[in-house]
């Protein structure tokens, strides 16, 4: 008998949004105080400037703004681990984009703030199951909010990156989501159960076609952190140099990722 289908992971959407002010919260305040000389500074985006990079990083909550502008879809058709695999093709437009706002928005302070009104009178004014026409699919509101997470954690460590000495840190409500979205991403795309990828004290889970064990420690594991797991997920860091840089415990003959990975290019 196939093994039950597990439930999609519910989130709290109290939690979320807050995760996601707290997070932008501590972008925006790291912001005000980068010198035109930090904000020309290069970044790992290809041509992006760390202006742009900022630019981009309204675009995380203006997205949700757009897309409640938008027709309502009939029927949700999507799930959040469909978002990941739908950026790579916005690549192009997204990095066009980047480009224009960061020329258009002088004063990037003010730039993010309007931002963060409208994403909450957005959330305010619509319930969470208002369907919305993502890349990815129709997505209920609460469930795209949680793919904010994502691009303010990913993005929050490439602005790390690429300003010495600048550290924002991660909000702990936001890293856990962005790292659970990722995770069942994983377990989406290569469904199975004879491998067993920790990253604690976020997430769990089962993956790889195989045997599957039902009790003990399973013959295949996987154990990271939650930042060095975004990193894999996002392309931001290859599994060899995490596996040579011990980023990564891996043991067992499945406890491979490297062709599974990255989940978001």
């Amino acid at each position: 008998m196939p093994p039950a289908r597990k439930r999609p992971r519910a989130y709290d959407p109290v939690k979320t949004r807050a995760a996601v002010l707290a997070q932008f919260g501590e972008i925006r305040q790291a912001v005000r105080g980068l010198t035109p000389g930090q904000l020309a500074l290069p970044t790992g985006l290809g041509d992006w400037t760390v202006r742009d990079l900022v630019a981009h990083i309204g675009t995380a909550l203006t997205a949700v703004c757009r897309l409640l502008g938008e027709p309502e879809p009939a029927r949700q058709d999507a799930r959040p681990t469909d978002w990941p695999a739908a950026i790579a093709a916005d690549a192009p437009a997204i990095a066009g984009t980047a480009h224009r706002l960061a020329e258009d928005h002088p004063d990037l302070d003010a730039y993010l703030a309007d931002a963060e009104r409208r994403f909450t009178a957005g959330l305010d004014a619509h319930p969470g199951t208002r369907l919305l026409p993502t890349s990815a699919g129709a997505l209920p509101l609460a469930d795209y909010v949680v793919t904010r997470t994502v691009e303010l954690i990913v993005h929050t460590d490439d602005l790390n990156a690429a300003v010495p000495g600048l550290d924002i840190p991660c909000d702990r409500q936001a890293l856990a989501a962005a790292t659970r979205l990722l995770a069942d991403t994983l377990a989406a795309k290569a469904p199975g159960g004879s491998t067993e990828v920790r990253i604690p004290p976020y997430a769990v889970v089962q993956c790889v076609e195989g045997p599957r064990h039902t009790r003990g420690t399973p013959p295949n594991v996987i154990e990271t952190d939650p930042l060095t797991w975004v990193r894999l997920a996002t392309g931001r860091l290859t599994w060899a140099d995490a596996v040579a840089g011990a980023k990564v415990s891996a043991s067992g003959g499945r406890a491979d990722l490297e062709k599974l990975l990255p989940l978001l290019a």
